[in-house]
């Protein structure tokens, strides 16, 4: 299969976490946009000094789980993200980091970056959601446990 110019930029890899398909034995790939929206999960989702070969890849954005959301953790959240998109995601230009504090009650902030693929022009967008209360559904798990089939 012979790929465009802009899909050769744009590029193809591995999907992550890594998926295979069990009928004819390969690994599931990813593409052009939705390669770069994966590479964006993986981007806010890795901390610094977590990947040994590039180990300034990553956002720490775990760190300030517990930090109350004020002013100043806005603005520490989105020069993260922003430093980060701009040395490790070459295909795009970042736009737009807006912080929608709608759901904070909730313990959700969704993140959306708005970009433009550089060789297409085109604008998309990515909405992280960013859990603060990660880890505190344990009340809903034990009074709600999940179902099991004893028939075996």
């Amino acid at each position: 299969m012979a790929f465009t110019p802009t899909q050769n930029f744009l590029g193809r890899g591995w999907s992550f976490p890594p998926t295979f398909d069990h009928f004819n034995g390969e690994v599931g790939m990813l593409e052009g946009i939705a390669d770069i929206q994966s590479s964006l999960h993986i981007l806010l989702t890795t901390m610094v000094g977590e990947r040994l070969m590039q180990p300034r890849f990553g956002c720490n954005l775990e760190e300030m789980v517990f930090a109350s959301l004020d002013t100043t953790l806005k603005t520490q959240l989105t020069d993260k993200i922003e430093t980060a998109i701009l040395y490790f995601e070459p295909r795009i230009d970042l736009e737009r980091v807006f912080l929608n504090t709608d759901r904070q009650l909730e313990g959700l902030l969704l993140i959306e970056v708005d970009y433009r693929v550089r060789t297409t022009n085109s604008r998309f967008n990515f909405v992280f959601p960013f859990y603060k209360t990660e880890g505190t559904e344990l009340l809903h798990f034990l009074t709600n446990p999940p179902q099991t089939d004893n028939a075996l």
